[in-house]
């Protein structure tokens, strides 16, 4: 038996082998605080669970539920993007539900890249960019995200010949791992960039209403002429507290919402009707629960900044997303220092390398537990320190 060379140089999903370790730390008795993932901790809101019940309920929604989501759920995203964006989607042919963002993001790879072909990717990033890029036969080209720069690509750093070559750039703002933010300006230029060089923008959105300090994201498509090129992913994972309910959407350009259909009509059969109708409840009902949700994050987003110089580190203090992004002291590699931290406290941190080469020297901290566990972990950190 020989595996395919794609599977072959493909490294072990870094959050999967953490967890397989960590898994075995707790067999042992350990109570380890993971601070490594960025799966919401907090549940949906009731309206969401009892619209799932009562669909689940009813003996003809176990079958297929079709291969492009349901009108009424596509009709939900698009009026989502005109309350939330001032944005306006056509359901039928700039909308595409996903399994979930993530597949998405790799199956947008498979739809557009042949072997050779280059996209622009930042580094860190989200690893499902490098992985789609390179199971499609793609070549990365990674784009630092310094600290200096407020993590943002410096676009006209980029060399002619590369930006020439390059048929997508990703992008992801509210930022995963860094909690950076860009704003219209910036967005602006991206789309420029874009149309300069005819490729396609990927711009991934999920982290759009996790924002902290009254601060509101934008989406991409919000740039004038952005339809031309761009293609913004989102997802009810981190905005409802659904992330393992796998609902996505992809938005904008046509043509790349109907190349990605494409590709999932011969990968997938859609989603389970049920949680398709939970998701037009999570996307029509109620929202002011979310100010009330974002609070809670926001607290434990300053307990972690309170605890990070009893570790020797520090960090940006972010807007959004479900993150500190934190500089690790001199000495250490960022895997060092997270094992580290791990045996002698028994906490985890995702160490920033897991992004990219760009994140050495860093730390992710998710915003994952309850605030009396983060207080926990400041005290772990305080006895390690003392010790």
């Amino acid at each position: 038996m020989k595996l395919a060379k794609r599977i072959a140089d493909l490294p072990p999903y870094i959050f999967a082998e953490a967890g397989q370790k960590l898994e075995q730390m707790k067999a042992k008795g350990i109570d380890v605080i993971n601070l490594g993932i960025g799966s919401p901790d907090l549940p949906p809101p009731r309206p969401i669970i009892d619209a799932l019940y009562e669909s689940a309920l009813k003996p003809d929604n176990h079958g297929y539920a079709g291969y492009y989501g349901l009108p009424a759920l596509r009709r939900a995203i698009a009026d989502y993007y005109a309350h939330r964006f001032g944005v306006e989607i056509d359901p039928n042919k700039e909308v595409a539900v996903l399994i979930g963002s993530k597949e998405g993001i790799f199956n947008t790879s498979l739809a557009f890249l042949d072997s050779g072909d280059v996209a622009l990717i930042p580094d860190p990033g989200y690893p499902t960019y490098s992985v789609g890029t390179q199971m499609s036969g793609g070549v990365c080209y990674p784009l630092p995200l310094w600290e200096e720069h407020g993590f943002l690509p410096q676009l006209e750093s980029i060399p002619a010949d590369v930006a020439h070559a390059a048929k997508i750039l990703w992008l992801n703002y509210p930022n995963n791992p860094t909690g950076a933010v860009a704003d219209l300006e910036f967005l602006s230029q991206a789309v420029h960039f874009a149309q300069c060089h005819d490729l396609l923008l990927c711009y991934d959105n999920p982290y759009c209403d996790l924002t902290f300090d009254g601060y509101r994201a934008p989406s991409i498509l919000q740039v004038p002429g952005a339809k031309e090129v761009a293609l913004e992913f989102n997802s009810l994972s981190k905005t409802y507290n659904m992330a393992g309910w796998r609902v996505g959407m992809a938005v904008g350009n046509r043509e790349a919402v109907e190349a990605l259909r494409r590709v999932k009509t011969n990968v997938d059969s859609g989603i389970f009707k049920p949680i398709q109708e939970a998701a037009i409840a999570a996307l029509t009902g109620d929202q002011s629960w979310i100010a009330e949700r974002n609070a809670i994050y926001q607290r434990r987003r300053d307990v972690v900044m309170e605890f990070l110089p009893l570790a020797g580190m520090s960090a940006m203090l972010p807007k959004a997303a479900l993150y500190v992004w934190a500089r690790i002291p001199g000495g250490y590699t960022s895997q060092e220092f997270s094992l580290y931290i791990l045996e002698k406290t028994g906490v985890w941190m995702t160490p920033g390398t897991a992004f990219g080469e760009h994140g050495e020297g860093y730390v992710r901290i998710a915003l994952t537990v309850p605030e009396e566990r983060l207080r926990e972990v400041g005290e772990r950190l305080r006895q390690a320190k003392s010790n």
